[in-house]
């Protein structure tokens, strides 16, 4: 295969046989111990990490070839919720009904990955592509995220539109650079692995 050919290929078919497996496992095991490690407080400070759920969905969907990726996620955010929950660290009203809307939230995110993947090229000239996708995923996912938990979690019995729409320019920035900024480190950490190994097999 070229350079060129590969560069065409979608991030997520970017290796093919042994090393596609291998770059699966290496990606996914990153990508979990991250959700782990910054979800709430389960093993760390939400204040010091900030969660980088929404990241490893989008990046789950980028990188990962196999669609059963976004379940195995779910479920893993699923246990980490419960486990937090029963330990304490975790509010209870953080699994209020709104908490399945989380479901098409991060499907969203999987989705936005996805669409990233296929318009992915190895030039700088992707980072506009790039830009636009996390932006229009993220505004999708924040519109389903918070306005679910701030409809249907009954935290906001009083809760309109207009108090809705009041609150994102306060919440929706952090949550964009939170997501554009992981994405960022994963897609760059991505890159220079495929580069390498495209350097290595020229040697």
């Amino acid at each position: 295969m070229t350079t060129i050919d590969a560069a065409l290929r979608p991030l997520h078919t970017a290796h093919a046989g042994a090393a596609s497996h291998a770059r699966t496992l290496v990606i996914g095991a990153s990508l979990a111990l991250l959700m782990a490690a910054t979800r709430g407080q389960h093993f760390a400070s939400i204040d010091a990490l900030p969660s980088a759920s929404w990241a490893v969905f989008f990046l789950a969907g980028a990188l990962l070839p196999s669609r059963w990726g976004f379940a195995a996620f779910f479920a893993l955010a699923t246990v980490l919720d419960i486990s937090g929950l029963a330990a304490g660290t975790v509010a209870d009203w953080c699994m209020s009904p709104a908490y399945w809307v989380m479901l098409p939230a991060y499907a969203a995110l999987w989705f936005g990955g996805r669409r990233y993947a296929r318009m992915h090229r190895d030039a700088w000239n992707t980072v506009p592509r790039l830009a636009l996708v996390l932006v229009a995923t993220a505004a999708v996912t924040y519109a389903i995220s918070k306005g679910g938990f701030y409809f249907l979690s009954g935290q906001y019995p009083d809760g309109t539109l207009a108090g809705f729409l009041a609150r994102v320019p306060q919440y929706f920035p952090a949550s964009l650079g939170t997501l554009a900024g992981y994405a960022a480190v994963g897609l760059g950490l991505d890159a220079l692995v495929r580069t390498m190994r495209t350097r290595g097999s020229r040697a």
